[in-house]
């Protein structure tokens, strides 16, 4: 492990700087406001920085709850309340950005803890385990190919070696361009893999970003391969918090931003945005106001793009980000989560998290009892389990307890004894408010600076010049607005760090 970060970093796969920060006082030296609409990650990060900094900020959140999709709620079960979740998630260690806030209120990130292997289920091949590669590349992606069973150097004489060169020469400017409009369908076909190596490798990779093949971006799929696989010293190991994101994250998070005197609202949501002659205000759906120099929107694209119409002024003054907002606003599929709470458990050997492959519905299943204190607490009292199960990318219109029983059947055909546990509760929802990365997207992606002046995005689906994804883009992006308004105001910005920024061989093409 350490050799292959010492060859890593001779060729520069290690952390890199995208803004070193710095440059101004410590502290805002005037008084200065802004509003974030939204208190997920990226919100919750851009009021974290900006609350340091002495910036006057007030979060927003329409939900009861802060974190949005990584959110969590008190759940009444027949045998006592219990913490409930949006879907498992997993803190990747090249989340440099995110994992920064996090130490705001835990500096040496006790509370997440590691989750040994990664498993790959398939009703058609055996399990197959990518958690354990050497972190760094070229030395992952050589061990891939010499431990995998599913990809064989044997098959590389069969694969079409200039079809897969651009999974090695990411560069953020040229692959979008020469692939945005190609979908991750066309090229993935056009590799000729095997199709247990397609299916095993990266179809499930794919699913993760809450897109079907065949309607995602063939450039994302190329940037996320490089930012999870081929450009990060930290390789495909994650961690994951051992209580509950509202305990772990959500209440320490709060109490930092209202210890540097800032204010996070919940069960508010933002109806308005006007712009005035000192800046910005936003009207809430409580009749409430809120009047600010800076805004920052950091909600998902259906609430974006709601809140964009719903704020005719905008079109004089950011006409650009109201131009791109009737396609920024469609959602990518809907995704569903289960969570189960049995009467019994699966095999001890069960992995706490595992990817599922060529499943109808289901694309991983979660251990809650084995990852989480209070799940854990609960099985140990009632001898049952805790199971988790997600579908990414679902079929539209079905309703939640249906996809949910779907997954579960699914799941008896992979561990045949989760036949034998009975149901004892089930909470099951669905939703459409992951970003989609479609093909040709990328065009008209807004980035985090938009034409008004004070007005900043961020989220998850928001553009960046650099490598990110899921949490950590929108950890960064929440950064970057925040230090859009920090240099503006006189004060002193936060660094932002990212992997390495192109392809292993981008220079040569």
């Amino acid at each position: 492990m350490a050799l292959s970060r010492v060859v890593g970093r001779l060729i520069g796969v290690r952390q890199h700087v995208v803004d070193p920060g710095g440059g101004g006082a410590p502290r805002v030296p005037r008084a200065a406001a802004a509003v974030v609409v939204g208190g997920g990650i990226a919100g919750m990060s851009a009021a974290v920085v900006l609350a340091e900094r002495g910036v006057d900020v007030t979060v927003l959140e329409a939900a009861p709850t802060l974190g949005g999709r990584l959110g969590a709620w008190p759940e009444a079960l027949t045998d006592g309340a219990q913490r409930n979740e949006h879907g498992f998630h997993a803190f990747f260690r090249q989340y440099y950005n995110w994992r920064s806030i996090l130490r705001r209120v835990d500096p040496d990130l006790g509370f997440l803890k590691p989750v040994p292997g990664y498993p790959i289920l398939s009703e058609q091949w055996p399990t197959e385990e990518f958690g354990k590669l050497p972190p760094a590349p070229p030395a992952n992606l050589l061990a891939l190919l010499l431990r995998s069973p599913s990809l064989r150097l044997a098959d590389l004489s069969g694969m079409d070696r200039d079809a897969a060169l651009p999974l090695l020469t990411y560069d953020p400017v040229r692959t979008y361009a020469e692939f945005d409009r190609m979908t991750s369908d066309e090229l993935l076909s056009s590799l000729r893999l095997p199709d247990r190596a397609r299916a095993m490798l990266f179809e499930v990779f794919s699913h993760s970003f809450f897109n079907h093949e065949a309607e995602m971006s063939a450039a994302e799929l190329i940037a996320q391969f490089h930012f999870y696989l081929l450009g990060n010293p930290e390789g495909l190991a994650f961690d994951c918090p051992d209580e509950d994101y509202a305990t772990a994250i959500w209440e320490p998070l709060t109490r930092h931003v209202e210890k540097h005197a800032g204010r996070v609202v919940t069960g508010v949501a933002a109806a308005r945005l006007d712009r005035e002659p000192a800046g910005w205000r936003v009207t809430a759906t409580d009749g409430s106001s809120y009047a600010a120099g800076h805004v920052v929107l950091a909600v998902d694209p259906p609430a974006l793009a709601a809140l964009v119409a719903a704020s005719p002024g905008l079109a004089a003054v950011a006409p650009e980000l109201v131009a791109r907002m009737p396609a920024f606003g469609r959602p990518g599929p809907p995704y569903a989560v289960a969570r189960y709470w049995m009467d019994g458990d699966v095999r001890a050997e069960r992995a706490v998290f595992s990817g599922v492959s060529r499943q109808p519905t289901l694309d991983s299943v979660t251990l809650y009892h084995r990852l989480e204190n209070e799940p854990r607490r609960w099985a140990e009292r009632t001898g049952g389990s805790v199971v988790e199960l997600h579908a990414y990318a679902c079929e539209p219109d079905v309703p939640a307890d249906e996809l949910a029983e779907r997954m579960r059947a699914e799941l008896t055909r992979l561990w045949p004894e989760a036949a034998g546990l009975r149901v004892r509760e089930l909470r099951a929802r669905v939703a459409a408010q992951a970003p989609a990365f479609t093909p040709g997207s990328n065009a008209w992606r807004p980035g985090v600076r938009t034409d008004a002046d004070g007005l900043y995005l961020a989220g998850d689906g928001i553009a960046t010049g650099f490598p990110s994804a899921l949490m950590e883009r929108s950890a960064a992006t929440g950064i970057l607005a925040a230090n859009h308004i920090l240099r503006a105001e006189g004060a002193a910005a936060e660094p932002v760090r990212s992997i390495r920024p192109r392809g292993l061989l981008a220079g040569r093409r």
